[in-house]
């Protein structure tokens, strides 16, 4: 009888009883779901970092040039003297062809000719020590410039914001896949516990303890899970491939990056699925145990005998 109890044998819950190959493909589909929930945050959080960067490190003039003078000129005039302030590393007067060519993909070219188009003037910024708005601002206006300064503050801002959002969707996301992985293992383990009634009810007599039982669920739920959720990563990895394979150097674009190193997030994911429904079991068992599935513990086999 110790021996018995000391370790669970396969045959004392059949594996079939509860629907378990289903039960497998709910969970691999969910840690599926899950992987690439978590990708998607990575590549789009690697995306945001990179825009927010790139923003960072640059700024934007717009010259309005004085009576008399053009704005090529102007340009000319504040990018010269932009260049000499500290935290700048290039002042660079935009001319209308390559205006017109940043401009072209939203407007077309049918309405570029006759378009005023600003004198603009593209700083980039020490990344070490960048130059305030403030600084250039000052410097423009020391040299006798019309000119609005633009640091990119308010877009960068919209992306880190953007980013926090997206990075907190997904978490909540793999909380929400999580939760249905345990409610799913949870109804398993209650059906489980019904069909095996007198399985359960026979080891009682025998004087297995309920966490004992318990422990035949979680173990065989939790083996499970790991399975399942090795196979649902396989797939999430697979298709992140595909997708790596489809979308060349850049993932599936460039506002969503997929890396080589993302594969490494799905690593944990059949621990991560079998902790869960080896909580879920457990918890589930003790609670039907406890609340009368199993047999009195006064209703022993000797007491059984004696009223008969």
């Amino acid at each position: 009888m110790n021996r018995m109890l000391s370790a669970p044998r396969p045959g004392l819950l059949p594996r079939d009883a509860a629907g378990e190959p289903w039960l497998a493909v709910v969970i691999a589909v969910l840690c599926a779901l899950a992987c690439l929930a978590a990708v998607g945050a990575s590549a789009a959080d690697r995306a945001a970092f990179g825009w927010s960067g790139r923003l960072r490190a640059e700024a934007t003039v717009q010259v309005r040039p004085r009576v008399n003078e053009t704005g090529a000129v102007a340009a000319a005039r504040a990018a010269e003297t932009l260049s000499g302030v500290t935290g700048v590393s290039e002042a660079e007067a935009l001319d209308r062809k390559t205006a017109e060519a940043l401009l072209r993909p939203w407007l077309g070219d049918a309405v570029l000719p006759d378009l005023p188009i600003p004198s603009l003037v593209v700083v980039r910024l020490d990344p070490s020590d960048p130059a305030s708005a403030a600084t250039l601002s000052r410097a423009l206006a020391e040299a006798g410039l019309d000119a609005s300064v633009d640091d990119h503050s308010l877009w960068r801002g919209e992306v880190e914001r953007s980013a926090g959002a997206i990075a907190a969707l997904s978490g909540l996301a793999a909380l929400l896949t999580a939760f249905a992985a345990a409610c799913a293992v949870a109804w398993a383990t209650r059906a489980g516990l019904a069909a095996q009634r007198q399985t359960i009810e026979t080891l009682s007599l025998h004087g297995a303890t309920d966490g004992f039982i318990a422990g035949l669920f979680q173990k065989r739920y939790g083996l499970l899970a790991a399975g399942a959720g090795a196979l649902g990563a396989a797939g999430a990895g697979l298709m992140i491939v595909m997708a790596r394979f489809v979308g060349g150097s850049e993932g599936l674009s460039p506002a969503l990056p997929l890396a080589w190193g993302d594969l490494l997030i799905l690593l944990p994911c059949p621990l991560l699925a079998a902790a869960v429904a080896v909580l879920a079991a457990r918890a589930t068992a003790l609670a039907q145990l406890r609340g009368g599935l199993r047999l009195p513990s006064r209703w022993t086999l000797g007491g059984r005998l004696g009223r008969g």
